[in-house]
């Protein structure tokens, strides 16, 4: 099973790389492998369900993942459906005393399928490293120059709620 864990300081506040990375619909604009991702629906306002699709080579997985926010200090992402035994990821953000954001990321997970686990095995570290650079660039492209981003007025991440579809059943224009 492979695991990862990684900390890494960063020039950006922790509300930054919270809405960085909770913004998942704006994962395959630079994260490597991603080819597509969807917010199915919001649970409540800290809690989603979205549909992340990786691609690599010759194979193409949809896999589905409940994500639960608390901004600005975590984002824990549970496996819901698709094609492993179990997926774990988290990331936690806190600051520095110079205002820089310390990220925390771990991601646990394992393949159904021994041909896909044995693959994956052997490009994981490599895998995780350009996923966690990716993000780290991602960050710079947003934010070098910025003063510091603040909440969004509904308690959802900024860069989440300029993107989020309405809830189901929501009123038209409520994107809560």
């Amino acid at each position: 099973m492979p695991t990862h864990a990684e900390t890494r300081t960063v020039p950006f506040t922790p509300e930054q790389m919270f809405d960085l990375v909770a913004d998942v619909e704006r994962y395959p604009e630079f994260l490597p492998w991603c080819v597509a991702c969807r917010i199915r629906r919001w649970e409540t306002q800290q809690r989603l369900v979205a549909d992340l699709v990786i691609g690599f080579k010759m194979i193409r997985e949809r896999f589905t993942s409940r994500v639960e926010l608390s901004r600005p200090n975590r984002i824990d992402v549970a496996y819901y459906d698709g094609p492993f035994r179990h997926l774990t990821n988290h990331w936690t953000f806190a600051a520095n005393a110079e205002g820089h954001c310390i990220i925390d990321f771990y991601i646990d997970f394992e393949f159904r399928s021994r041909t896909l686990q044995k693959m994956m095995g052997k490009l994981f570290n490599e895998a995780v490293q350009r996923m966690v650079n990716a993000f780290e660039r991602r960050a710079v492209t947003l934010y070098a120059g910025d003063a510091p981003q603040g909440s969004a007025p509904t308690g959802r991440p900024a860069a989440v709620q300029a993107h989020a579809s309405p809830l189901p059943g929501a009123p038209p224009g409520d994107r809560r």
